[in-house]
């Protein structure tokens, strides 16, 4: 009882203190000051161990700090203390890596700088090492900041029934001012900085500092740790192994040169390890595999346009999509060997455990564009807007997905992993980021289930309710749905974050909605729920 009332404490003196902290963009840009400048954070947990995180800025190049782990906040009783450094070369950032902890339990943390001063007080927690106690896991995506405020990140820390945060990708956004969100779109005090479209380590790092100065993702890391992943945005739109869209060697030099910069900045501001992709063993309850979709496997993304303009016709270009370029068996999104070290972990996983869950970027149910989108257009949009759609309706009546830079661009690569989740008899579950929008999938391969899948909708960047403006979002919704298969459900029009929680006989996940995203608030509800019951590995409604 002590504990609890502690950590009610610990939140309450958090909330309370987080209000200093929503200072002007320009302000808070001059926080890469002195000191300890963005609180505190934590990620990695094993049984016995975790990762914490702190930037100490001061004039000299490197700074040695202490810190502390205890079982209370007021650090009366140390269960571990240790030594790290906030260099220059990191963005003064400092990570520690603490062993020795005891399973499935909550730990208070701190750094001391050289002269005495204090860090803000964390929390985290341990992950099980055995036994099939409930756990839950809040997850985001795509948190552009000007488009608004992180109120999905405060509604979160708001509770207190959250064991681990999962971070599914574009947690920055590489673009310059006035490009998405537009001049007119940036809500009041979110500008970004700098202001051109950031390339170089020092561009990466002072863009982390910015959106590491936001107070609900600062509150958010503090009170529990995170495990995260990288999608394309944390280093160039549409990226893939060799290249991004939104990178122009012509202009923005060395590709390999702007992918190793944006890594380094990734891993100096988050609680994360060198691996790029690992599994997390939660007790006897579930593995979690943190993958990466996006950079170290993935062939280039499909270009329908240039494939119809190349083939000279409409029918032509869709046969040779269709049959040649789209079904090749060698395309990777994976790439063979973190494929087949997923093959694996899901065979022994499934053999020990009752879930076996996908922390990954991209959405893998297939959606089909729905022959009504013609309907929903501006009439005032460019002719090119129709071009694409028409062609995307063609896609779909040869049974290609709509969304070609996720799963449904790599059939064979989906179609590999689903078949060695049903080899193993997993029960699979996807956790899926990167489309704005809110999804649950019931996966098939071969006819069979395969798994389900939980798609979260974004922390502030639009969804299709800013392309088809005319329209009723429970109209597209609904097309949507109608149109595609494996679609439980979805919603394109709300911002928020999903909790998915594993149990031992049903795993359950939660659509949670916030009111809005132009002013800060901490409104949200629950908007839709879905149950999977222990080896059915289909969704029912909650």
């Amino acid at each position: 009882m002590t504990i609890a009332i502690r950590r009610r404490h610990f939140l309450a003196a958090s909330l309370g203190g987080a209000a200093a902290l929503a200072l002007p963009a320009q302000v808070r840009a001059a926080t890469m000051g002195r000191g300890f400048t963005h609180a505190v954070a934590s990620g990695e947990p094993g049984p016995n161990s975790v990762m914490l995180w702190t930037r100490y800025a001061a004039p000299a190049s490197e700074t040695e700090l202490s810190w502390q782990v205890a079982e209370d906040a007021e650090f009366g009783r140390i269960v571990g203390e240790g030594s790290c450094a906030a260099s220059e070369a990191t963005g003064h950032c400092a990570k520690a890596a603490v062993t020795g902890l005891s399973p499935a339990t909550w730990y208070f943390y701190r750094f001391r700088a050289p002269n005495g001063d204090l860090s803000p007080v964390g929390r985290t927690r341990t992950l099980p090492a055995e036994g099939l106690s409930p756990f839950a896991m809040a997850v985001f995506s795509c948190s552009n900041l000007p488009f608004g405020y992180f109120n999905a990140y405060a509604h979160a820390a708001r509770r207190n029934d959250i064991h681990l945060a999962v971070h599914l990708g574009d947690y920055i956004y590489e673009y310059p001012a006035g490009r998405y969100p537009s001049e007119e779109e940036v809500v009041g005090g979110r500008e970004v900085d700098p202001e051109t479209e950031i390339v170089s380590l020092s561009d990466y790092h002072t863009r982390y500092s910015l959106y590491r100065s936001d107070p609900d993702l600062q509150r958010l890391h503090q009170i529990v740790p995170m495990i995260s992943i990288w999608d394309d945005h944390e280093i160039a739109n549409d990226a893939w192994m060799h290249g991004a869209e939104n990178h122009q060697p012509e202009s923005e030099g060395d590709w390999e040169q702007r992918k190793a910069a944006a890594l380094a900045a990734y891993r100096h501001w988050l609680p994360m390890s060198d691996e790029p992709y690992k599994a997390y063993e939660i007790g006897d309850l579930a593995t979690l595999f943190r993958l990466d979709t996006r950079l170290i496997g993935r062939d280039e993304q499909i270009d329908p346009a240039r494939i119809l303009a190349e083939a000279g016709s409409m029918e032509a270009g869709i046969a040779r999509l269709r049959n040649q370029v789209w079904s090749d068996p060698a395309r990777q999104l994976l790439g063979a060997q973190q494929e087949a070290w997923l093959a694996k972990g899901l065979a022994a996983s499934a053999a020990a455990k009752r879930w076996q869950v996908l922390a990954q970027q991209v959405v893998m149910g297939s959606a089909y564009t729905p022959v009504q989108t013609t309907e929903w257009i501006d009439p005032a949009s460019p002719p090119m807007v129709m071009q694409r759609v028409q062609g995307a309706l063609a896609l779909a009546q040869v049974g290609i997905p709509a969304n070609l830079d996720a799963w449904g661009g790599y059939p064979a690569a989906r179609s590999r992993l689903l078949s060695a989740a049903q080899q193993a008899d997993a029960n699979l579950i996807v956790l899926a980021g990167d489309s704005h929008n809110a999804w649950a999938f019931n996966l098939a391969e071969d006819g069979s289930p395969a798994g389900v899948e939980f798609g979260v909708q974004s922390v502030t960047s639009p969804g299709f309710e800013a392309y088809f403006t005319r329209t009723d979002p429970q109209v597209v919704a609904g097309a949507l749905m109608e149109s595609s298969p494996e679609l439980a459900w979805c919603n394109t029009s709300r911002r928020g974050y999903g909790v998915v929680s594993l149990g031992a006989e049903e795993a359950r996940g939660d659509y949670i909605f916030v009111d809005t995203i132009k002013e800060r608030s901490g409104a949200a509800a629950t908007a839709k729920s879905f149950t999977v019951a222990q080896g059915r590995k289909t969704l029912a409604e909650a």
